[in-house]
């Protein structure tokens, strides 16, 4: 059964696809933009914490010309915190990707080998570098890894377009998004990607 074919079982679901179509939750990826390696994806996903992805490619770029290409650990640990927030880093962003650089040069992390792990492994190994929550190691999921059945029921979009879509009298907590959606695995990575362009448009 194809994923919206699924989802539309859900009544509501059904119609917010009739209203917005059935958005590809994995378009926002690409190696021209992610780069080749899934380290270098990371970076990406931590340089955009908490702003706009217009700026964050903006600061992505400016660290792919000091490192003279896309990042790799070696290049990252090289820059140093001085360098990478000249890229317009913030002092704590830079002390995050120094320690991702650090783990994965050392053999602590390995982001290139999480093909045979589970969701939940992989969040659980990605939380362990400074500053990476729930929220970006899903969202790594999602647009590195492809992964199918990923609800990022913490994120305020996602809430949001739930209190919304089902005319709830207040925000839902988390633990809410999650019970209303567990009839939508195996494919819940496609409700958020319908969840949020409901709320955020295209």
């Amino acid at each position: 059964m194809r994923p919206y074919d699924h989802l539309a079982g859900d009544p509501v679901l059904a119609r917010l696809i009739g209203e917005v179509g059935e958005p590809d939750p994995f378009a926002w990826f690409s190696f021209e933009r992610f780069g080749p390696t899934n380290f270098s994806g990371m970076v990406l996903h931590i340089v955009s914490q908490q702003i706009s992805t217009a700026v964050a490619f903006v600061f992505f770029d400016r660290i792919k010309a000091a490192a003279g290409g896309f990042p790799t650990p070696e290049a990252i640990l090289a820059m140093g915190a001085e360098r990478l927030r000249e890229c317009g880093l913030s002092g704590a962003k830079a002390a995050y990707l120094l320690d991702l650089a650090h783990r994965q040069a050392g053999g602590l992390l390995d982001l290139e080998d999480l093909a045979g792990l589970d969701d939940g492994e992989v969040v659980k190994t990605l939380t362990e570098v400074k500053g990476v929550g729930v929220w970006t190691a899903q969202s790594f999921l999602i647009a590195q890894l492809h992964r199918p059945d990923v609800l990022p029921a913490g994120d305020q979009g996602i809430r949001r377009a739930v209190e919304r879509a089902w005319q709830l009298e207040g925000l839902p907590s988390v633990a809410e998004v999650q019970a209303r959606g567990l009839p939508w695995a195996p494919y819940r990575t496609y409700a958020a990607a319908l969840l949020w362009r409901f709320f955020y448009g295209e």
